[in-house]
This record gives structure tokens, sequence and C-alpha cells, in this order.
């Protein structure tokens, strides 16, 4: 099991990731697209990307808008595998 970030680590990880919000101990991102098939062209390539990582996104997908919520579950919050992925789905999005 990976160990939770620290709180002042945190802030600080945050301001590296402004897309991002911390939201009931997990980060979340909302990206909107123009077409509903670029959002779900979207989420099968962070799928893919998820499964090499073995790190899994909440996803909610809302016609155009793509919600994403990461966590580490068994480690009740926020975890280096969190900011990764985090970080490689800001690269997939630009």
């Amino acid at each position: 099991m990976s160990d939770l970030i620290a709180e002042q680590s945190l802030t600080a990880v945050l301001k590296k990731l402004p897309e991002w919000e911390l939201e009931d101990n997990g980060l979340t991102r909302t990206v909107e697209f123009e077409e509903f098939t670029e959002a779900i062209d979207f989420v099968n390539d962070l799928a893919e990307m998820a499964e090499e990582a073995q790190h899994h996104p909440d996803i909610d997908i809302r016609y155009v808008r793509v919600t994403l919520r990461l966590t580490t579950h068994d480690a009740g919050g926020i975890t280096d595998a969190d900011i990764e992925l985090a970080q490689r789905i800001d690269r997939l999005v630009d």
C-alpha cells in the first residue's frame, strides 16, 4: 500500500496541478470537449493509461463533460500514484 501524502506537501503538489481540486480525500478535475465522441475517445485513451498504471480513476461522463476523481482507496486518500496519474492525464488533455 502507498503512503498518504502529508497535507503540507499536498498544498505544494496542487500548485503544480492547477486544473485539479482537492475534494473528499481525492483529486477532481472536469474536462469539457466539443463533442460527445471526443469525450469518449478521451476516456478510452485514459482507460488504457490507467490500466497500464494499475491505478484507476472514478469517471463520470455527462455528454461532453468528463469528471475524474483520483484517490487511493486502500490508503484512504491521496498518494503518489494519484499525483502521477493526474500528471499523465494533464499531458493527455493537452
